[in-house]
């Protein structure tokens, strides 16, 4: 299991340095877990328990609007946290379902932990305000590109930037998370 929490420490070094306390610490408090493919394991209409890691597989974030569709707000790409955030850390009833695309190796959290890490840990703090506002330019980006670029532009930018989405995640996922339906992501597929 040690190769769960590496992949860990190896994402935070991408912005900081963890001392060998916080990474004894991560090891208490982050326990690793398999889910397999097609597993929710947070569900809309609850307070989600953990924050995740994903250490190797895919997963999905989306919620179902009023008519019953389900729309994707997030997709990983490789080892990242994972998760409901906001309502996550303000413990309420999150209207988004987590999920499993393929089979997970994870690592979770409890939000009881979150706050042990937060305080007996020296690097959670500014890590937490690093990481939040690299996913909040990413989210600012991606808000961005839906309000301005074609579908057809939406489409060869998020197929160059995640080629390892398009390879393991199904066309309807990544259709809903670009704001067009599968049969105009299919077409866009053909001609290209």
């Amino acid at each position: 299991m040690d190769h769960f929490y590496q992949k860990l420490f190896d994402y935070v070094a991408e912005i900081l340095v963890m001392p060998e306390h916080d990474k004894q610490l991560c090891r208490q408090l982050f326990k690793p877990i398999f889910v397999p493919k097609d597993t929710v394991i947070e569900k809309a209409g609850t307070v989600h328990q953990y924050h995740i890691f994903i250490v190797s597989g895919f997963m999905r974030n989306f919620h179902t609007d009023n008519d019953g569709h389900e729309i994707i707000n997030d997709l990983n790409e490789g080892s990242r946290f994972f998760t409901s955030y906001y309502h996550f850390m303000n413990r309420q009833i999150s209207h988004e379902n987590i999920q499993a695309i393929t089979d997970c190796e994870l690592l979770r959290i409890s939000r009881n932990d979150v706050d042990v890490a937060a305080n007996e840990g020296i690097t959670q703090k500014d890590y937490t305000v690093q990481i939040l506002n690299k996913r909040l330019e990413a989210n600012k980006q991606r808000a961005f590109d839906m309000a301005n670029l074609s579908a057809e532009e939406r489409y060869h930018k998020f197929a160059k930037e995640n080629p390892n989405i398009m390879q393991n995640v199904p066309l309807g996922f990544i259709a809903s998370y670009l704001g067009i339906t599968q049969r105009h992501l299919s077409r866009l597929r053909r001609i290209n």
